[in-house]
């Protein structure tokens, strides 16, 4: 099977061509660099996204924050169900944990500003 896709990895976009065996990339082609190649790799394998939102402080100011790490795709919605039902109790610096180990995936969530 053959899928295409545009890689997320980069700036580059690049137009990514994949051949696809048994659920696993056996090869890649239109990368222009390492990155398109192993995103294209975990892409059709098990895809993961960093998550961007917004957490409420005790105050009710609303502090931007992100996942540590990649959570796998299909746990995007419960990973910000987990953020939006929680709440961080001001000032927190960047860096701070936000949610710990958020909807039972083993990654926390990170403040990404100084809020006061």
């Amino acid at each position: 099977m053959t899928r295409n896709m545009i890689c997320i990895g980069c700036p580059m976009g690049c137009e990514l061509t994949v051949e696809v065996e048994d659920g696993k990339a056996v090869s890649v082609t239109g990368n222009t660099c390492g990155v398109g190649k192993k995103y294209a790799e975990t892409e059709v394998s098990a895809p993961t996204r960093m998550v961007t939102t917004t957490i409420m402080s005790d105050s009710g100011k609303p502090v931007p924050v992100k996942t540590g790490t990649a959570v796998p795709k299909d746990r995007i919605f419960d990973v910000v169900k987990a953020v939006k039902s929680a709440s961080v109790k001001l000032p927190v610096k960047i860096g701070d944990i936000a949610v710990s180990d958020a909807a039972g995936t083993g990654v926390d969530v990170i403040v990404t500003k100084d809020t006061e």
